[in-house]
Formats: structure tokens, sequence, C-alpha cells
């Protein structure tokens, strides 16, 4: 692999996904485009640059962005989210907001959909009287429909659910596990860039932004982190990842008091 084959594949990469890939992701590159590369016939990554400018590099290239995109999710991923958001974030906002108001939820770069259901199970399970609107979005259209179809393998199901939830919640089929009718109405996907025109999302209560201002470099978080607030209702609430920072960035937010990863606007 030659340093200016990955150069020019990680421009072309961050121009349609913003993910910023620093010079020692070289392997990884290598790695996730590997069944790409065999099912096309490509050898090297100097192949896979070469190809991008010609007709077939415009598929070439979508292909290569979802490939690259990090969708490592699982059902109540981390856990504590979720435990504030039972209490006392939606509690919180329920006594704010006016009998049949929805709560809206936003679940950015959803991946798969865990987060998304998550959500959806946590507020039936603790506000079961309150409409509830949860809005999952991704770059990939491929995990959109995935989230969208609710339908989880085995493995994944045993992720995060207690028994009493993978029972209650989704039903077994010939496929794996299928989230519930009821939740699946409450949650709506649909593909997005995070830097893209977000003003049909509408308004949030609550938006998770988890684990992914990590794979931007501090412009395109800035930006990313900038569009999202926008969406925040003024009450409401920012959640980022465990690993996620602030630091250097200009956004009008503060951490919310006694609630790790959870920020509200200043």
């Amino acid at each position: 692999m030659t340093d200016s084959a990955f150069r020019e594949i990680a421009r072309a990469i961050q121009g349609v996904s913003d993910l910023s890939l620093s010079d020692d992701k070289g392997y990884l590159l290598a790695a996730r485009l590997a069944p790409i590369m065999r099912s096309r016939g490509l050898s090297t990554l100097a192949e896979v640059a070469q190809r991008l400018p010609t007709a077939d590099g415009v598929g070439l290239l979508r292909e290569i962005a979802e490939a690259t995109t990090t969708n490592e999710t699982s059902f109540f991923r981390d856990g504590g989210p979720f435990a504030m958001l039972a209490s006392p974030i939606l509690p919180a906002l329920d006594a704010a907001r006016a009998p049949g108001v929805p709560l809206r939820v936003w679940s950015a770069a959803c991946s798969s959909g865990q987060e998304a259901y998550s959500v959806a199970i946590t507020a039936a399970e603790t506000r079961p009287g309150r409409p509830l609107e949860i809005v999952g979005t991704d770059l990939s259209p491929a995990m959109v429909d995935r989230a969208r179809a609710g339908l989880y393998s085995e493995f994944e199901v045993q992720r995060g659910l207690t028994p009493a939830q993978r029972q209650r919640w989704l039903s077994q089929e010939a496929d794996g596990w299928r989230v519930a009718a009821e939740l699946r109405r409450r949650c709506r996907f649909e593909p997005a860039n995070l830097l893209g025109d977000l003003r049909s999302l509408g308004t949030f209560d609550v938006i998770f932004l988890r684990n992914v201002l990590i794979y931007f470099d501090l412009p395109t978080r800035q930006r990313v982190i900038q569009a999202c607030v926008a969406r925040l209702a003024p009450d409401g609430y920012l959640c980022l990842g465990a690993a996620e920072t602030l630091l250097g960035l200009h956004a009008p937010v503060a951490p919310a008091p006694g609630l790790r990863g959870f920020w509200r606007l200043a």
C-alpha cells in the first residue's frame, strides 16, 4: 500500500461521509475494503484509488464509505444513559410537556437500530402513558433498512437485553428475533448525513449522539455538534459517548449536573 493511494482514498471517503482517517489507519482501511476488493477483482489499494475516477467510481465509493463506517452497537449499550433517561430525564420532560404532546428522541448515527429500540423500551417501561416519537438516522441506507426491519440475531438480542425484556418486547422468528410492532411504530428510521440539511427532522427533547464525534477531525466535530445542538429543545438533553468530550469545540451547552454524559443548553 502506498501513502499516496491511502491519502487519495481517505480524501474521497471524507468527501462523502466526513469520516477522517488518520495516517495510521491504513491497516483498518485495508481490512474493511478487503471484501469489496475481492468482489471487484482489485488486488491493492492503489488499484482502488485508480478506479475511483472512472465511471464505476461512484458506486465503488458508496460501497467504500459504508464499509468504513463503524456500525458497532447493541441494546442498552453502556447502560448508564438509559438508566438516567428512565429517571430523572423522562419524568422531568413528561412534567414539562402538556398531556398528549409526544416526547421526541433522536438517535443520531443509529446504525442497525438497537439504541432507538432501547429508548422505546425504556419509555414503554417507565412512562407508558406519554406518546413518544423516536427518529433514527444513519449515513448507511443498508443500516437504515436493518433498523426498520427490527430483526436481530440470537447473539444481538443477548447483548444488553434481559431475558424478561427479550420475551416481552421481541418475538422469535425463523431468521431471528423481531422487535414488537408496538415499539417499531414508535421508531422512524431514515438515511441522513449529520452535515446535511437536518431541519426537516424538527426539534428533539433528547438527542443521542454517542460514539460519533470520535471519528471526525476537529473542524468536522465542530460542524456536527453545531448542527445537532440546533435541533435540541431549549430544555432538552444531549447525550454523548462516555469517551467523548466537547473540549476544543464552541458549543452553547454545559454538562447536565449529576447526569454523566448528558449536556444541556447553557
